[in-house]
């Protein structure tokens, strides 16, 4: 591959431009308030290099005479609509980082809109020892490319190269990756490449083809990936971050609407080898978020290593579990009321609740088999952005579920052999409510507002109400404000109680299991015992076999004996006698 074919470059007082704009015959650079016609080859590119410096603004006059950004603008003069800003690359890194490996991984998922109060990137340094304190190896940035108007979750960006202005510059965000790993963390980037947002993308007026006519995803049209430029676009994308910004890995935003049937390898197979044959040097963590729940792209090497992607976001463990704190039963949850504690078990067992069998959300067979992935294969959550933002007020599970319940179900996911993530806030029990929040204006922000109160109209907590009083209005500035972190909150005595219980835990998995993660092989998980409220399950590590005992249920119960050394215990429970109300028994016993 080639070191550069989207975006400006400046070496030696030159600067480099280029454009794959094939529906153009002219393409005009304006370079501070100069133009430039540029060449056209025959595949579409157009380039042109002329005298220019970081600072200067520029874009790109179509045949209309319409000015459009570089979509792979490295920084923006303004919003998306406006001229693009060359910026210099070089940064002053403090720290010498050759990464962490995946199998010490604890993720905590982050919007840097509403990790703080100011909620810029710089701001957010400030509270990366609090991460590293009570455990976090791995910080998940919600996206952060560019997107129409100042706040947002980030799944609507344009502009996929440019770090989002409202949070600062990529100067900024660089030290923001520097400073975590002075801290020991990992940083890794949800990426989206299913699709533009639907305001400031430019790329249909000048590169039509880059679309495919015959298909669309739910949030517009498809890309045509089979196209070696529209290719390059993201895989230089995903380069560019891991290599300018020293990322440690990338989170696949929807992976199932990223089809390209039509190539061989496909776009996500593309994308794996290229990253991994680029930067050979450290470790790279790729994630994907796939409601297919397929193991194509997650398969091992001869030696247990990963060879594409290294691990997939298990929205079956935390539906289930879901079901199980809440008793929610609507939408996609109808899948998992039926024998919901064998579902549960078997995803802590296997990975997918769903391996062919029939869905009936989904109204067919889905997924495929997945308990032959070693642990490590599954990234497991109790709540995540999408999972408490897509929620009509954005509730989380401290005001959903019966704490002693919920304390018990995050004792398992942070002991078990899987990769935990916790969302911002969850550590020290976070009550403000996390809710979508845009800034669209105009028919644009109408249609978003009423699509978002149409999408509760058929559940039944919202029937007979006013769903123009009663759901938040995504645009308004009240809805992204309430969405802020409490930091007071960690204070309280509640707060300093999660807090010290989840550091508690995830000490004892660094200590205790991490160490055996790493050769933990597949078909290691095995359903010892499930039944309502009472769930036991051992997995094979490496030279060591974890053993889960938990009851759920608020009467003591006697659960199947779990040798070998106890690694954790509520309080009250003793190894051999019967497991308390909401209590977990975890135990380790060597085999080698």
């Amino acid at each position: 591959m080639n070191d550069w074919a989207w975006g400006p470059r400046i070496e030696d007082g030159l600067g480099r431009f280029r454009l794959w704009a094939p529906s153009q015959q002219r393409l005009v650079l304006r370079l501070d308030g100069t133009d430039h016609p540029m060449t056209r080859s025959d595949d579409g590119w157009f380039e042109l290099q002329v005298p220019a410096e970081a600072g200067m603004d520029y874009g790109f006059v179509l045949e209309s005479g319409h000015v459009v950004p570089d979509p792979a603008a490295r920084a923006q003069a303004g919003d998306v609509h406006g001229l693009s800003r060359l910026v210099a690359p070089s940064f002053d890194w403090q720290h010498d980082w050759t990464g962490r490996p995946w199998a010490e991984t604890v993720v905590m998922e982050l919007h840097i809109g509403t990790f703080t109060e100011e909620g810029t990137f710089r701001a957010a340094i400030e509270h990366l020892p609090h991460l590293a304190e009570i455990g976090i190896t791995m910080i998940e940035l919600m996206p952060v490319a560019q997107f129409g108007g100042n706040r947002g979750w980030g799944y609507d960006g344009v502009l996929l190269y440019a770090p989002h202005p409202a949070y600062g510059t990529p100067e900024d965000l660089k030290a923001l990756v520097d400073a975590a790993h002075g801290l020991g963390m990992s940083v890794v980037l949800d990426v989206v490449y299913n699709h533009f947002g639907p305001d400031g993308n430019y790329l249909g007026a000048y590169a039509a083809d880059f679309f495919d006519p015959e298909r669309h995803t739910p949030w517009g049209s498809a890309i045509a990936y089979h196209l070696p430029p529209v290719r390059r676009f993201f895989l230089d994308n995903a380069l560019y971050w891991l290599t300018e910004f020293r990322f440690d890995g990338l989170r696949i935003d929807a992976a199932d609407h990223i089809r390209d049937p039509d190539s061989d390898p496909e776009v996500l197979v593309d994308l794996a080898r290229a990253i991994r044959q680029r930067i050979p040097d450290r470790p790279i963590h790729l994630t994907t978020e796939d409601n297919r729940n397929i193991t194509r792209l997650h398969e091992r090497g001869p030696e247990g290593q990963v060879v594409l992607h290294t691990a997939e976001w298990n929205d079956d463990l935390h539906n289930v579990a879901h079901v199980l704190l809440t008793g929610e039963t609507e939408g996609y949850y109808c899948d998992f009321v039926k024998d919901h504690w064998r579902k549960y078990a078997r995803a802590l067992a296997e990975g997918f609740v769903y391996q062919g069998e029939h869905s009936e959300h989904e109204g067919e067979p889905r997924g495929t088999p997945s308990g032959h992935l070693p642990p490590l294969a599954f990234v497991d959550f109790l709540q995540n952005h999408d999972q408490i933002g897509n929620r009509a007020f954005g509730e989380r599970l401290t005001t959903l579920a019966p704490e002693a319940r919920l304390r018990a179900m995050m004792a398992v996911l942070l002991l078990s052999p899987h990769v935990p993530l916790l969302f911002m806030g969850e550590e020290w029990g976070e009550t403000r409510p996390f809710t979508f929040f845009t800034d669209f204006h105009g028919e644009l922000a109408d249609a978003v507002r009423n699509g978002r109160r149409k999408e509760f109209a058929h559940f039944s907590a919202f029937q007979g109400l006013d769903l123009d009083r009663t759901v938040p209005d995504p645009n308004a500035e009240g809805t992204f404000l309430s969405s802020k972190l409490d930091w007071l909150h960690r204070e309280t005595e509640r707060g300093r109680s999660w807090m010290a219980f989840v550091k508690d835990l995830l000490a004892t998995r660094a200590r205790e299991i991490a160490p055996r993660l790493e050769r933990a092989p597949g078909n290691g998980g095995r359903i010892v015992a499930v039944s309502d409220d009472l769930v036991a399950v051992d997995w094979q590590l490496d030279g060591a076999v974890l053993r889960l005992r938990a009851n759920f249920d608020d009467r003591p119960q006697d659960l199947p004996e779990a040798g070998g050394r106890v690694i954790h215990a509520s309080p009250g429970t003793e190894a051999g006698g019967p497991l308390p109300p909401c209590s977990v028994l975890v135990t380790l016993e060597e085999t080698a």
